[in-house]
């Protein structure tokens, strides 16, 4: 696929945001909202998709007939896929989701399956010499990762993915990258913890030697194979909730050596003061499908609950105090809901970043929530929302 690309990172949003785990569905968004978005913010250009796919849609697509079908459809309407987001295999609207988005996790063939199947779509979308990414479960859910047999699984199976990745490479000339997208109160949780799995399992000895006799390819081949397939998919929001130093951080993924493809831009809520209003001003937001993982820092020493409601009951217990940062995406235009903040100036940090430096080739607004925010705070025009936030980012990013 021959495109006139714009410069710099390749910006867009993740259709996680549209409900739909169907390929039926998600293509239903693609010609509805994601061409009414390009008609906001590229009308005249080629536009980037963050393609989400499911399990289910997965299979559906990977059949000839369809994929030739949204080959067909990209080119026509000047839109093009660089990454898929293969985070959430089940369902990821309107039920409860929560732990359940890390499942299977990459202890599981199923999860190692599932991957290679969108890595083998998104070589056939991939326009050429475009990088692609795919963005994946920080290994599992923190509390169901309890030994190291599980850690050595699921080290087995993103090297094994790596060795398809390169198959891939070697057989189509596309460059694909899985991305490790740390989270709060999963295995991979920080960007101190995601370093040392890389350094001690993905980059290590055994596992050069591990994917080299999968590969064929000699030990210096297969070490720079490994950094070459295997990075993390940096998320604004889940760093902010952790209340790291974003700068250090991507500095110290630097220093690794470790590839960011992805940063995905997004804003968690914060409140600076936390007060026995604190559970009245948040009840709104806690919509019971998604999981709101919520870090407290008081006197220095740092809290974690698994959920708001954790949080909630600490307060009403009387152990709870200083500030909270909460795992919910809010859009990424807004600093404050009233007495409520956002995490919006470390995004704001990041971009500054982006702006002067090649941090990460893509770059993927993910405000997932839309559809359960409190209703203030929706309106009507879903795509005109989606449109808003990719203005503010490249106005941030100087574009």
């Amino acid at each position: 696929m021959q495109l006139d690309l714009p410069g710099g990172p390749h910006l867009t949003y993740c259709t996680n945001i549209h409900a739909g785990e169907r390929w039926e569905e998600i293509s239903d968004a693609l010609q509805s909202h994601v061409l009414a978005v390009k008609r906001h913010v590229s009308p005249a250009e080629p536009m980037g998709v963050g393609l989400r796919l499911s399990g289910l849609a997965s299979e559906r697509l990977a059949e000839p007939e369809r994929l030739a079908e949204l080959k067909a459809f990209l080119a026509e309407t000047g839109l093009y896929v660089f990454t898929i987001n293969a985070f959430p295999y089940g369902p990821f609207h309107g039920t409860r989701v929560k732990e359940e988005v890390y499942e299977p996790d990459w202890r599981t063939r199923e999860r190692l399956s599932f991957t290679n199947r969108v890595a083998d779509i998104l070589a056939e979308l991939l326009p050429d010499g475009v990088v692609g990414s795919i963005s994946t479960v920080p290994g599992g859910y923190k509390a169901r990762i309890k030994t190291d047999a599980d850690v050595a699984r699921m080290a087995e199976a993103m090297i094994e993915h790596a060795a398809h990745l390169y198959e891939i490479e070697r057989a189509t000339g596309k460059e694909i990258v899985l991305a490790f997208e740390p989270e709060p109160c999963c295995f991979l949780e920080t960007t101190d913890e995601a370093v040392a799995f890389f350094r001690e399992h993905l980059f290590a000895a055994d596992a050069v030697d591990r994917f080299s006799a999968q590969t064929g390819t000699s030990r210096a081949a297969a070490a720079a194979a490994l950094r070459r397939h295997l990075g993390l998919c940096f998320d604004v929001c889940h760093a902010a909730v952790v209340y790291e130093d974003v700068s250090a951080s991507l500095d110290a993924i630097a220093t690794a050596d470790i590839r960011i493809p992805k940063i995905q831009l997004s804003s968690a809520l914060r409140l600076p003061e936390v007060t026995e209003a604190a559970e009245e001003l948040l009840t709104r937001f806690d919509d019971g499908v998604y999981l709101h993982q919520t870090y407290e820092v008081r006197e220095g020493r740092l809290t974690r609950y698994a959920d708001l409601p954790d949080a909630f009951a600490a307060l009403r217990r009387g152990e709870s105090g200083g500030e909270w940062r909460v795992h919910c995406h809010v859009p990424v235009f807004e600093p404050s809901y009233g007495a409520l903040q956002s995490t919006r100036d470390v995004l704001s940090e990041v971009l500054g970043l982006c702006r002067t430096q090649a941090i990460a080739p893509h770059l993927e607004v993910e405000t997932y929530t839309w559809g359960v925010l409190p209703e203030d705070l929706r309106t009507d025009d879903i795509d005109g929302d989606i449109a808003r936030e990719l203005t503010w980012v490249r106005t941030q990013l100087g574009a």
